[in-house]
């Protein structure tokens, strides 16, 4: 695994499930004020600035389309690359 892994490599290697993904794109359409987001064995996640460098999640989150915004939300999470400690 790359030394900076984006969550996307954490859930091919099973480091991260699915339903922790689901849990963190909850959290930002729930309450986009986590910057330290507890994703999965160690790993954290923050999730305003993975949504703030992702222009396409930050404009989805402004429209009244649930599913685009849970769309745009989850691949910007995907794309992220979280800190282990």
């Amino acid at each position: 695994m790359a030394s900076n892994p984006t969550v996307s490599d954490l859930f091919k290697s099973k480091d991260v499930t699915d339903d922790e993904v689901n849990a963190a794109v909850d959290a930002v359409l729930a309450d986009l004020a986590t910057e330290s987001y507890p994703l999965a064995k160690g790993w954290t996640l923050d999730l305003v600035e993975t949504i703030r460098t992702n222009e396409r999640a930050a404009e989805a989150l402004k429209t009244d389309k649930p599913a685009w915004k849970r769309n745009m939300v989850r691949t910007a999470i995907l794309l992220a690359h979280p800190v282990k400690g």
